[in-house]
């Protein structure tokens, strides 16, 4: 297909009536929807004329009564949720004390692993510097659908008002 001085004449008036370019191709006859835009870009048609067919009505909305919403009885979570519902269930099934300061946070050597020995199952609690011959992963049982043991997701996933009383106190002294 080529255009002709015919062909882009009848482009030219189908385009200044308003048509779409599907419409104009159409129309034309062998050629593409995306040919004609390329062609009235070609040639600099800009202003157009509204289609013969007037637009449908515009519905009013009608104002919906508001939705009356019901106090929140969960405290809003701030920070990464993925993990939160699984780590509430492990927290309220089994209450624990307190977890020991990080000094304290000793890792067997026979239970420590690689990045190769990670499985599903293990816990993938960094301990030292990544890039270091000291760089290794907890290791231990970690806690159904949850990528650390038990003692290191009570680290990771510290509920939000506990973390607000720690700064606290920590800004206190």
């Amino acid at each position: 297909m080529s255009w002709n001085d015919e062909r882009v004449e009848l482009l030219k008036r189908l385009w200044g009536e308003g048509l779409s370019a599907s419409q104009i191709a159409a129309e034309l006859g062998g050629i593409t929807r995306n040919a004609v835009i390329g062609k009235v870009h070609r040639l600099g048609l800009s202003g157009r004329v509204k289609s013969a067919t007037p637009a449908r009505p515009r519905k009013t909305r009608t104002e919906a009564p508001a939705p009356t919403t019901r106090p929140n009885t969960r405290p809003a979570t701030i920070g990464n949720t993925a993990l939160a519902p699984a780590f509430e269930a492990l927290v309220e099934s089994a209450p624990a004390p307190a977890p020991e300061p990080v000094a304290n946070n000793v890792v067997p050597l026979a239970q420590r692993c690689t990045i190769m020995n990670l499985t599903e199952s293990t816990c993938r609690w960094p301990v030292g510097e990544p890039g270091t011959a000291g760089f290794y992963f907890c290791g231990a049982r970690s806690a159904t659908g949850m990528p650390y043991c038990t003692q290191h997701a009570r680290m990771a996933y510290q509920p939000v008002q506990d973390r607000r009383r720690d700064r606290r106190l920590a800004n206190l002294r």
